[in-house]
């Protein structure tokens, strides 16, 4: 496999970067402004001190990227292309993606890109659309179900190919959305956790974009020219709460600048004892 053009080098005279496979694959992204990199090197540092603060990669590993087509999961494998070459431990990278079969997809958006950087990639083919649209009745979320069948098809592929760890491309934003969902209608005190093991106890998964925010991996997605891949069945879904949610943080955040960094902070540093879970903090022995 050839060389990468790394994404974090200076921009010279050319209009444009030429990223080649030995497949003969080529596509040609935009080079990136003092500003666009400005940015770029912001969010390799958040994303590489998240790896590093939860040890989600460690020597050796076999990281399985899973990638969407959407903004997060582009941005994702890009940072993680990026950190990999200046990393202190050695990892190798999978690319992943889940062609559920929804009408209209595009095939050969996602082969192309990746044969184009030269990143080992597979897709797994899973008519999980037809399921969706069967059991869930016409105008019901179909999140929920479509997120597990997903999560099933690409644990299965990480369990028979010696993944250890599946990264996801959830930010920052997703965390803190799922804190307030789980608090105004679950009664849970209960976010994402950047590092967890999955309930079957078979997989470690990961979240480097835990500290980066939906509105930075946007400006960097437009910077990139991502193929971006619009998702017709759970994608353009969202529930009403998780859109009331995502407008209350966003008001706050217009209000307030720096509030959602300091919500986040908040999930960073809990202390047990000024809450009032029994099973947490041992106030009986008090």
């Amino acid at each position: 496999m050839s060389a990468v053009v790394d994404p974090a080098a200076p921009a010279g005279s050319v209009a444009a970067e030429s990223v080649t496979s030995e497949r003969g694959g080529e596509m040609t992204r935009p080079t990136l402004s003092a500003t666009q990199r400005k940015l770029q090197a912001q969010l390799r540092g958040l994303v590489g001190k998240a790896i590093e603060d939860y040890a989600m990669i460690a020597e050796g590993d076999k990281v399985m990227v899973c990638l969407s087509g959407g903004k997060d999961s582009y941005t994702l494998l890009d940072l993680l292309l990026s950190l990999q070459r200046s990393a202190p431990v050695n990892f190798d990278l999978v690319v992943v993606n889940l062609d559920q079969k929804q009408p209209g997809f595009p095939e050969e958006v996602l082969p192309h890109y990746l044969t184009a950087l030269g990143v080992p990639f597979h897709i797994i083919e899973q008519d999980t659309y037809s399921v969706v649209k069967r059991v869930i009745p016409e105008g019901k979320t179909m999140c929920g179900l479509c997120s597990r069948l997903r999560r099933g098809a690409l644990y299965h592929w990480a369990a028979e190919n010696g993944v250890t760890k599946i990264a996801l491309g959830h930010h920052r934003d997703d965390i803190l959305e799922t804190l307030f969902l789980n608090l105004f209608f679950g009664g849970r005190l209960k976010a994402m956790a950047p590092k967890l093991r999955s309930d079957d106890g078979r997989h470690v998964v990961i979240r480097p974009l835990a500290y980066v925010s939906e509105h930075e991996i946007a400006r960097y997605a437009r910077a990139r020219a991502f193929p971006i891949i619009p998702c017709t069945l759970c994608g353009s879904q969202e529930t009403a709460q998780r859109k009331q949610i995502k407008q209350m943080l966003a008001d706050w955040e217009r209000e307030y600048p720096g509030r959602s960094e300091s919500l986040f902070s908040a999930l960073r540093h809990v202390e047990p004892g000024t809450l009032a879970d029994t099973q947490l903090f041992d106030f009986a022995g008090l």
